[in-house]
């Protein structure tokens, strides 16, 4: 018995090393039936599967070049998390970008910039850039809103994301005067930390929903009545990622406390249906926006990501017979966002954000109600150059997902859906959570923020303009990849867009009351 103690003690740490490995190939080779490579291959089997596991990582930061990745490349990951540690985000030696591949946007400046006087909002405060329309001024709603910023969270649940990025995205979103869209698993305590908050539902009803799982228009009433900060009411139809399916949430991801804010199950999968059931077709739709509007007085839009183009032409129809409809459309792309979907589904079904917004717009204007919406752009427009084409395009406001998870800490790992998100956002475990400290990331929203109205604000003063909403599609060019090197906006996309009417930002800042929580 010493002798054997003294033989497994005299073992070198390399020993340990080679006998665990022996024994798990023997493990492989003997009792592995579930995973043919590493039973064939014991050891480097678990080596592929290792590297596999952390095959986005390894090409963001050590193969693909700035430009490459997809859905953000480097150089716009880079801006994001250097904008919100207020870092420098400049480049050096001129842009690496290709500036003649397809649909690479220029933007045309004036020979003599924009001039503030000594008195103007924008001298003041960089960064003050409040939306140029009013969400339900036309219709009359009791309690019509007035964004105080151009740049928003869009719709992302709690239980999608965790609790502490949910308050970090409050926070900050609070602390840069943005609303905060809750998207559709109700309202819960984090959205509660200051900001103005847009209340988002979708077909499962989360937060408002009654025993069997229909709309309730009392559980609404008595959430708005409950939470004044709720400024309008948001009805999904569909969303990018997968429109026209119905959203997931896994049952790892249903604690106790999301259970009781959806009113579903612990533990067990959330499947949403792909069809509302409070209304079936789009005169329901029309009567429904104007029931919520009625017994709440908040502005009522929707949000949907657009392929065909029928329904909605009756929509804008039915609008211009009757003079009601929804206050705000939010149009988000095809190109994907925070919801986790199937392949098929994310690069096939829906139009890209550009082709979307346009298709829309076009039914808008040709009959001449424009006016009577506030258009908001969601699909990769996170950034300043984007931006100036979404409001030349006839966008009165822009809605961002994951660039506003990235200023938080996300990664792009890409594992969204699997409860194991690395940086804490998409996750609802505790440990992994752990990392988020909520007034830094808070503080890195506002500034992401900050920066990018500023940068915007300095693109629109560039081109001779003192608001984003002034931008015509004669003011940007695209590259078009034909005969033509580039052609306009309005060439390209087969449409003029609608002036709106604008006095000047001094007026903007007299009236921002109609905003909420910016400081009077």
């Amino acid at each position: 018995m010493n002798a054997f103690v003294e033989f497994i003690g005299n073992i070198a740490w390399w020993g340990w090393i080679l006998i665990a490995l022996a024994l798990v190939a023997i493990r492989d080779i003997l009792f592995n039936k579930r995973h043919t490579i590493s039973h064939n291959f014991p050891i480097i089997g678990h080596l592929r599967y290792a590297l596999e596991s952390i095959g986005p990582e390894m090409r963001q930061y050590f193969v693909a070049n700035n430009r490459e990745e997809l859905p953000f490349n480097r150089i716009e990951r880079g801006w994001i998390y250097a904008s919100s540690k207020q870092e420098n985000n400049y480049e050096g030696f001129g842009t690496d970008r290709d500036i003649y591949m397809h649909q690479h946007i220029f933007v045309k400046n004036c020979l003599m910039p924009f001039q503030m006087d000594k008195n103007h909002p924008n001298k003041i405060d960089k960064s003050f850039l409040p939306c140029a329309k009013v969400i339900g001024a036309y219709n009359r709603r009791k309690r019509p809103y007035r964004p105080a910023s151009v740049i928003n969270i869009s719709a992302m649940s709690f239980g999608s994301l965790s609790a502490k990025a949910v308050a970090s995205l409050n926070k900050g979103a609070q602390q840069s005067f943005a609303y905060h869209n809750t998207g559709e698993g109700g309202l819960s305590p984090y959205h509660s930390n200051g900001s103005d908050v847009i209340f988002h539902f979708g077909t499962g009803y989360f937060g408002v929903r009654d025993e069997k799982g229909n709309f309730s228009m009392e559980k609404l009433k008595d959430l708005v009545a409950k939470n004044p900060f709720i400024r309008a009411i948001e009805i999904k139809l569909s969303q990018g990622a997968k429109p026209g399916k119905g959203g997931v949430l896994p049952g790892a991801k249903i604690t106790p406390q999301i259970a009781e804010i959806r009113g579903v199950e612990v533990g067990k999968d959330v499947l949403s249906p792909s069809a509302h059931t409070a209304f079936t077709n789009v005169h329901e739709l029309l009567e429904f926006i104007e029931a919520i509007a009625n017994e709440t007085g908040l502005p009522v839009g929707i949000k949907a990501a657009i392929g065909k183009t029928q329904q909605w032409e009756l929509l804008a129809d039915l609008m211009l017979e009757t003079k009601k409809g929804p206050d705000f459309i939010s149009i988000d792309g095809g190109e994907g966002g925070t919801g986790a979907a199937p392949p098929s589904f994310a690069d096939h079904v829906s139009l890209p954000w550009v082709y979307g917004f346009t298709a829309i717009y076009k039914i808008f204007k040709q009959r001449n109600i424009t006016d009577r919406v506030v258009f908001i752009g969601s699909g990769k427009l996170g950034f300043p150059a984007k931006a100036a084409m979404a409001f030349a395009m006839g966008v009165d406001c822009i809605n961002v997902a994951r660039e506003a998870m990235m200023s938080i800490g996300c990664i792009q790992a890409q594992i969204c859906h699997t409860n194991r998100c690395p940086s804490g956002i998409a996750t609802q475990s505790k440990w992994l959570q752990s990392g988020i400290n909520i007034p830094l990331k808070s503080d890195r929203l506002a500034q992401y923020f900050n920066t990018f109205k500023k940068e915007l604000v300095e693109i629109t003063h560039a081109a001779g303009y003192e608001h984003p909403c002034q931008f015509t599609m004669q003011d940007l060019d695209v590259n078009v990849d034909d005969g033509e090197l580039t052609r306009t906006l309005e060439e390209s996309f087969k449409y003029t867009k609608v002036p709106v009417p604008f006095k000047g930002v001094k007026d903007l800042k007299e009236c921002v009351h109609l905003g909420g929580n910016y400081p009077q």
